[in-house]
């Protein structure tokens, strides 16, 4: 809870596929936790999160971008499901739609993502195997807010692991993706508590 309210932070979690970190988002949200999940949106109907949503008694919804004429409509559209949830932050959990300034800012200091990679090393897509390609020892995942600017926001959170000499992007993603699930719970208690310090995972 913050300092000036008892009631628990409100949070919307977007996702576009499995939702494997909006999973261990919803599970850690419980007991003292100073927040709760209150609805699981998706830009993709029968996005695998969906049910793994509905299944933790999380409300979900559906704002399909390929059913809006372009990007405007479908922020909008994004907007109109998010009011009746009335959440305090969102969480973009492998929500995969870049988002304009202007929804941006209606949530500025309100809106979190997670990225596959030590940012401001390798934004934007393919990040693992762009690390292998640049002999990357160090590799790992970053929570930070979300900005106009892609991938360039103030980072919240980092958890590192190490390149192995015989990886392939996909055991890289692995291992990247059990720091996700570590660092995200982590960041977004700290952020719901009022702490914005960056926090570092091994």
């Amino acid at each position: 809870m913050t300092a000036a309210s008892a009631e628990p932070l409100r949070v919307a979690i977007l996702i576009s596929g499995s939702g494997s970190n909006m999973v261990r988002l919803v599970e850690s949200m419980t007991g003292d936790h100073p927040a709760r999940p209150v609805l699981v949106l998706s830009n993709v109907p029968g996005a695998g999160g969906l049910a793994k949503a509905e299944a933790a008694g999380v409300p979900t919804a559906v704002v399909d971008h390929r059913a809006h004429a372009d990007r405007a409509a479908f922020e909008a559209a994004l907007q109109a499901a998010l009011e009746p949830a009335r959440p305090d932050l969102i969480c973009l959990a492998g929500f995969m739609r870049v988002l304009t300034g202007g929804f941006v800012a209606r949530w500025e200091g309100r809106m979190l993502n997670i990225h596959p990679s030590l940012l401001p090393k390798f934004r934007g897509l393919d990040t693992h195997a762009r690390a292998l390609e640049a002999g990357e020892t160090r590799h790992g995942c970053t929570v930070h807010e979300v900005t106009p600017d892609l991938d360039a926001g103030p980072i919240l959170g980092q958890a590192e692991v190490p390149v192995r000499p015989d990886d392939t992007p996909e055991t890289l993603a692995a291992r990247v993706q059990a720091a996700e699930h570590r660092l995200y719970p982590a960041v977004l208690r700290r952020v719901a508590e009022g702490e914005r310090r960056p926090l570092h995972l091994g």
